[in-house]
């Protein structure tokens, strides 16, 4: 699904203008990445968790054929964990 058939799903449920559904959406989205940046936890109740995790430096090589070294910088990821509820429907 696209942004845009979300915005028009959101729209018609909601009875809102398409203007005003996408206005809503760009909204939820940077509010959750707001939160997000600095490092907190979003839950989104029978949906699931967004975090932040830290990944430590890890020693790999550039590819198969080159086996030089390279040092992969620690740096932070967004991790998502599914609700029960949403593991349970996807099944």
């Amino acid at each position: 699904m696209k942004k845009s058939e979300l915005v028009n799903i959101v729209a018609k449920k909601a009875h809102l203008t398409k203007k005003a559904a996408k206005e809503a959406i760009e909204v939820i989205f940077s509010e959750i990445s707001r939160v997000l940046k600095k490092g907190e936890k979003v839950t989104i109740s029978s949906f699931g968790t967004f975090s932040v995790t830290k990944v430590k430096d890890k020693k790999g090589r550039r590819s198969p054929t080159d086996p030089t070294p390279v040092v992969h910088k620690a740096h932070r990821v967004i991790r998502f964990t599914v609700a029960k509820q949403l593991k349970k429907a996807v099944k």
